[in-house]
């Protein structure tokens, strides 16, 4: 009897893929740690690059095995050298320091050179300094500095917030009183009133827009809508025993949005233009009012409720007639947080613009009279990124691009160059990797650092007429890393749901990774459609997930179906349907990645994200329980209902249709098979709190069984510190079989 027991332990064991072994320390969880300490063994990474002023000369910073550098450049003239001598600004430093530093952690914040590049202002240990380079004198830096906003990102705008407004020429001060607009000569102090339908919630605004000749005033009359409060309480403040309930603006999808009403003032009559927009109210956004340079009309961009249509419309400044100028239409959605892209050429009445309208996000040239596009800049199954720099004298545009060439990760951006006319196209930036480029003020010059997950940076300046390579700055020094037994990234394609897409991601294994082992697969996902997130260029570790690796897992990483930066068809797939988060095409690309190393175990494939990685987390495991069998979320936004209203509505559309439901985890938690852990900051203020709580009071209600961990006093998270060891615990617990450290055990002082 006793044998037979024996041998099913050891059956059960084999089935989990796993071998009986003692349970893990805290020392196994801390060795797991100092594979983050592997980033300080690369050399020679140029960062901080900063032009200065007008110049072309610029200063960037790199870490060598004496200490910090800073090095400075000057790309007309081809030179390097040391920006100022590290060791005398740190003997300087000491003797105004109580606590002392050294060249290695000389990290300057706000790093700023005179003109003459004789003297710096910095911030240091939270001090500001101006340091004389002659004679390395330091003195404190007594001038106010512009402090960092630490506002709530989500408030609401307050539009009667502004102060009085002068004319261009100061003859006049425009403001609101009582809700209506007013005009004040400012040489004799008397007001007049220029409208007078303005009544509390629906009020003229206070930001206006003079016409370049003051001659004219524009300023949206906003119809406002009830404003939308989240609520949730800090259980464990700092300064005070009692919890405190805080609130924060935050509307959510199908709200009431305020409409805004262009309106036109002819200030020497005193009389209102008649503006004519009532087929704009069925908005979500509506612009401010934008002048030409001769004053002879403004413009406004509206976006229309659910992003299918999104106008440029011109308004007549003498006549105050309505002309539509440019008119995006889609039967899905416009991405125009992510791809809105709008430049006036005032003086050839043009307007460079950025489109999806033949499938692919692309420059056009419009004229800015008649609304015709002129040209179609760029074209062909390949993307424009993002418009760097625009040569209005050379009518020459420098933008990221990506997917042009096809025989590379069509997510690396390359910088390139083109005419206004779509002819010159010039790829600046020839190397098959990803670029990251700075541009001097004049457009003459530019940096590249360029680099994969394999490979590590290697930073030039190129002329920005052909790419050239002027000056070899540094190449990043990898070799301690790799003494270390530092493993790469590896790239990996497989095909996504239609057997012809290429699905591209990465696959990071541990630093002591044995092939003769059997490795559980988990997925750090993040399915946002406003963006792709695979990792593109070279860094040794990640904060998210490489301690997690070395405990014993083969992490994944990759852009499905549904993410941005490729085709629009290929991000359609998310429109409605969120909770589709391109599983089928990480499903089949995890499998042909298993398929090629058998030492990648699908039977033990787990999941876990924040915030949209947080809802696609918990999807997974609802939606795809034959693969996906344990999963951490945090801080998820589970069901679209609940989340911020821009972000939502874009991809879900308007109204709120049966969409949502289908795609909440909150309606689809019964569905839970596999092992779940949520984890929720009390006082998230980007995804509601309280999403993931529905979510456990469903589980709760269809008596499923999951773990939550609330961090007191936490804004949204993917988890921290505690996050990160609950995190761990989890995975090794339900995948590994293995005990878990006991946290709880008293430690030795």
């Amino acid at each position: 009897m006793k044998q037979i027991l024996f041998i099913s332990l050891i059956l059960l064991s084999a089935f989990a893929g796993n071998t009986v072994s003692a349970q893990l320390t805290k020392e196994d969880y801390a060795k797991a740690d100092s594979v983050m300490k592997l980033r300080d063994l690369v050399y020679d990474q140029v960062a901080q690059i900063t032009w200065i002023d007008s110049s072309d000369v610029f200063w960037y910073r790199i870490k060598t095995r004496e200490g910090i550098k800073y090095q400075l450049v000057d790309a007309q003239k081809g030179s390097k050298k040391t920006a100022f001598d590290t060791d005398k600004l740190v003997e300087a430093l000491n003797k105004e320091l109580d606590k002392k530093t050294s060249a290695k952690e000389l990290y300057l914040r706000d790093l700023k050179f005179d003109e003459d590049k004789n003297t710096i202002h910095f911030n240091f240990q939270s001090t500001n300094w101006i340091c004389d380079l002659k004679k390395y004198d330091l003195k404190k830096d007594t001038a106010e500095k512009e402090e960092r906003s630490n506002e709530y990102w989500g408030g609401f705008f307050d539009e009667k917030g502004n102060n009085p407004v002068p004319s261009p020429d100061s003859v006049w001060t425009a403001f609101i009183r009582e809700n209506n607009v007013y005009v004040k000569d400012n040489k004799t102090n008397k007001e007049f009133q220029l409208s007078y339908d303005g009544a509390p919630g629906d009020f003229y605004s206070s930001y206006f827009s003079w016409s370049p000749d003051s001659k004219k005033l524009a300023v949206n009359k906003v119809r406002d809508a009830e404003k939308r409060e989240i609520f949730f309480v800090e259980s464990s403040p700092k300064d005070q025993l009692q919890p405190i309930l805080h609130k924060r603006d935050y509307r959510k999808p199908g709200d009431a949005m305020p409409i805004k009403h262009p309106a036109l003032f002819d200030v020497e009559s005193k009389k209102q233009i008649p503006v004519n927009t009532d087929a704009f109210e069925h908005q979500f956004s509506l612009t401010n009012p934008r002048w030409k340079e001769d004053a002879s009309s403004f413009t406004f961009e509206f976006n229309q409720r659910g992003h299918q249509a999104y106008k440029v419309v011109e308004v007549n400044g003498e006549s105050g007639d309505v002309k539509v100028l440019i008119d995006e239409q889609s039967k899905t959605f416009i991405d125009y947080s992510g791809k809105r892209y709008r430049y006036d050429l005032e003086e050839s009445n043009e307007i460079l613009w950025a489109s999806e309208r033949d499938g692919w996000n692309h420059l056009y040239l419009i004229d800015s009279k008649t609304g015709d596009v002129k040209n179609q800049i760029t074209k062909g199954e390949w993307v424009v990124r993002r418009v760097i720099k625009v040569d209005d004298e050379n009518r020459t545009i420098f933008f990221y691009g990506s997917g042009k060439n096809a025989d590379e990760d069509p997510y690396y951006l390359h910088c390139y160059k083109v005419n206004f006319d779509g002819s010159g196209l010039t790829d600046l930036t020839p190397e098959k990797m990803n670029h990251d480029v700075s541009f001097s003020k004049d457009l003459s010059y530019f940096t590249d650092t360029y680099s994969t997950v394999e490979t590590p940076p290697f930073t030039v300046v190129r002329s920005a007429e052909d790419g050239k390579v002027l000056v070899e700055l540094e190449k990043t020094d990898i070799s301690d890393l790799k003494e270390k037994g530092w493993i790469a990234p590896e790239p990996f394609v497989a095909k996504g749901r239609d057997g012809k897409t290429d699905i591209w991601g990465n696959i990071y294994r541990p630093t002591n990774f044995d092939e003769n082992k059997n490795y559980p697969i988990i997925e750090y996902i993040y399915a946002g459609p406003h963006d792709s997130f695979v990792q593109k260029s070279f860094s040794p570790v990640s904060y998210a997930f490489s301690s997690l690796a070395e405990l014993g897992f083969i992490i994944v990483q990759m852009d499905g179906m549904g993410t941005s930066n490729r085709s629009k068809a290929f991000q359609d797939v998310c429109w409605k349907n969120l909770k589709d988060a391109g599983f089928p095409d990480r499903i089949l690309w995890i499998k042909a990645a298993a398929e090629k190393y058998s030492y990648m175990d699908t039977t033990r494939v787990g999941l876990f994200g924040a915030s949209a990685g947080g809802q696609s987390t918990l999807g997974g495991l609802l939606f795809h329980p034959e693969f996906y069998k344990a999963g951490v979320s945090a801080c998820g936004c589970h069901d679209n209902r609940m989340d911020k209203i821009w972000w939502n509505e874009q991809w879900m559309g308007y109204p709120v249709g049966p969409e949502y439901a289908e795609c909440s985890n909150v309606e689809n938690a019964y569905r839970l098979q596999g092992k779940l852990m949520l984890i929720v900051g009390e006082v998230d203020d980007n995804v509601d709190p309280a999403s993931t709580m529905q979510v456990a009071d469903a589980l709760i209600r269809a008596n499923k069984d999951f773990e939550l961990v609330v961090l007191p006093g936490v804004n949204h998270t993917l988890g921290g510190t505690y996050g990160e060891q609950k995190r761990r615990d989890f995975f090794i617990r339900n995948f590994l079989k293995e005990e878990t450290p006991d946290w709880n055990a008293e430690t030795s002082k």
